[in-house]
């Protein structure tokens, strides 16, 4: 909570100045005058301890947010009770310190997206959200639109987490073993093969020279892999691999599209819902830009083709925005690109097992075969 400086009389007359805690001015003089002081002057403190960086909620928490909130609005309660009661129910401390700053932020008389923001807390993608919601009245709305957002969007990331689970235990089982033949068992075998006077063959050359390297420099590339992902953590930024580049795609226009739809609906207009809409995008310069085209006079689909948006997109929201239903487009390439996703998360998920298998028994096989040639060509000339 806020504190507040103040210069003023007390009741014998005597000028005296201070602090006092209050969600407010309104309610820092509301105190100071049940003490019995008459206030002349008052204005906040500047906090002098810098505020701990709060990590962002996960979705399931933004989830039981959006939804329990909505709940209670729509049943009648004011927004300042609703949080209380959210904040009393859950058990994660985290997440009742971000409500109860939330509740502190409203009732000093700031706005609910302005209290979410600046909680830390909450997804930019949620107060953006309640920003719009806030503009039209239609709160409730937005809430449950984002609710059913977030939970698509955690649902997928449960699968993708799924469909990768198996294969990051095949690499992991994969390294460790070949990395034990690599640096245990070939330099044993080399030994015997140095002593043999003869040529070797071509798989066990590459072999031996492998096992070399791997002797040399496989454990400063494994720490220095290791401090790498250590850094990107730190700075918030994930490892993406190639071929999920263009299932991130779909995800991300879909969500765009599908928040857009419910901008249009509540009122908003296109250009502001495009900028609004752009924050659920990591790429968001491209809606501003898009956004910036339509306020200079160009349509819609122009703006996306311009971009270089797909002409699938650009085709439907074309056919929406000239027949004069450009919400129902906005929502059709919202579910399209998600039913896409999920079916190119579900062929990945189908394609990269048997592939992880078929690498791990051709590294395997490599080995064991540039072990064996070089012995049955000793026992050939044995006999």
């Amino acid at each position: 909570m806020p504190h507040f400086n103040y210069s003023g009389y007390d009741g014998k007359g005597k000028q005296t100045k201070g602090t006092v805690e209050a969600s407010s001015s309104v309610q820092a003089v509301e105190r100071l005058t049940e003490r019995g002081i008459i206030v002349v002057d008052v204005s906040q403190a500047e906090e002098k301890i810098a505020r701990q960086k709060v990590k962002v909620m996960p979705l399931d928490a933004h989830i039981l947010f959006c939804r329990s909130l909505a709940s209670y609005l729509k049943s009648g309660l004011p927004l300042a009770d609703s949080l209380k009661i959210l904040g009393r129910q859950s058990r994660d401390k985290r997440i009742n310190a971000a409500i109860a700053a939330v509740l502190t932020a409203v009732e000093g008389g700031k706005k609910f997206h302005a209290a979410l923001a600046e909680s830390g807390a909450f997804r930019e993608a949620l107060w953006r959200v309640v920003e719009s919601g806030e503009q039209s009245g239609s709160l409730i709305a937005v809430l449950e639109q984002a609710a059913q957002q977030f939970r698509m969007e955690e649902t997928l990331r449960r699968k993708i987490k799924g469909a990768m689970t198996y294969p990051i235990v095949m690499v992991v089982v994969g390294v460790g073993v070949v990395g034990f033949l690599l640096s245990y068992v070939v330099p044993k075998i080399a030994e015997m093969f140095a002593d043999m006077g003869q040529a070797l063959p071509l798989p066990t050359r590459i072999l031996l020279g492998l096992a070399d390297f791997v002797n040399s420099y496989g454990l400063p590339l494994l720490t220095a892999f290791f401090v790498f992902w250590l850094v990107m953590k730190r700075r918030g930024k994930k490892l993406q691999m190639p071929f999920m580049r263009g299932l991130r795609e779909r995800v991300t226009i879909s969500l765009v599209m599908t928040h857009l739809s419910t901008l249009l609906k509540s009122g908003i207009p296109l250009v502001q819902g495009l900028k609004m809409a752009s924050s659920m995008d990591v790429n968001s310069r491209r809606w501003l830009e898009i956004a910036d085209l339509v306020k200079a006079g160009h349509r819609f689909d122009k703006a996306l083709e311009k971009t270089g948006f797909p002409e699938e997109i650009v085709y439907v929201i074309r056919v929406g925005e000239m027949g004069g239903d450009l919400i129902e487009a906005l929502t059709n390439v919202g579910e399209n690109n998600w039913e896409i996703a999920q079916s190119q998360m579900e062929r990945i998920a189908t394609l990269i097992e048997p592939a992880m298998v078929l690498t791990l028994g051709l590294s395997v096989g490599f080995i064991v075969v540039a072990i064996l040639m070089p012995i049955f060509d000793l026992s050939g000339m044995v006999k």
